[in-house]
């Protein structure tokens, strides 16, 4: 658990805090998007971080610690059920804070926070090695190999190859994504 923030609380005092945290986490994971004070959104944010890797867990015991904190039966089941399968491949940074401008009524600067709910994309490592040892280890096609053009060397025309097969990969992401939606 985070240490405790000394000086001034949100709202009030610890516990009134402690409820204020709840309320907004509960609003977070039912509409996944939220609109509120920076410093209540910073505030949030490892708490609600908190609960989201206690639902991937999933067990019974993790259910009962969330559910301690929110006390919401049907706010719970939906970070349970639909939240936590969709950033179960996500090792953290489930929320997004972005800056919005400030209130007009007291002039308080307000943020969003929401869910990053969009699928982890695993970095593709590129180095000389995995570059040239790439088209080597694909299997050979029906057409025959091209000689390279003048001036062009073997490696210019690998880094081709392996441009065009990160650019289909992109292509298939972008497909899949598409028929998600």
């Amino acid at each position: 658990m985070p240490k405790p923030t000394k000086g001034p609380r949100l709202g009030g005092g610890p516990a009134h805090e402690r409820l204020l945290l709840a309320n907004l986490a509960a609003a977070l994971f039912t509409h996944r998007s939220i609109k509120t004070t920076e410093t209540k959104a910073k505030r949030l944010r490892p708490l609600a971080e908190r609960l989201i890797t206690f639902a991937k867990r999933g067990d019974l015991h993790a259910r009962r610690r969330v559910l301690s904190v929110i006390g919401d039966r049907e706010v719970v089941h939906v970070l349970f059920t639909e939240i936590a399968p969709l950033v179960a491949d996500r090792e953290g940074g489930y929320t997004r804070i972005t800056k919005v401008g400030n209130r007009k009524g007291d002039n308080a600067p307000m943020a969003v926070i929401e869910l990053v709910l969009e699928p982890v994309t695993p970095k593709v490592k590129s180095s000389k090695k995995s570059a040239v040892a790439a088209p080597a280890a694909e299997p050979v096609a029906d057409e025959p190999a091209e000689a390279p053009a003048e001036g062009e060397t073997a490696a210019d025309q690998a880094a081709a190859e392996e441009a065009a097969v990160a650019s289909e990969q992109a292509d298939e992401v972008v497909a899949e994504e598409n028929a998600e939606k």
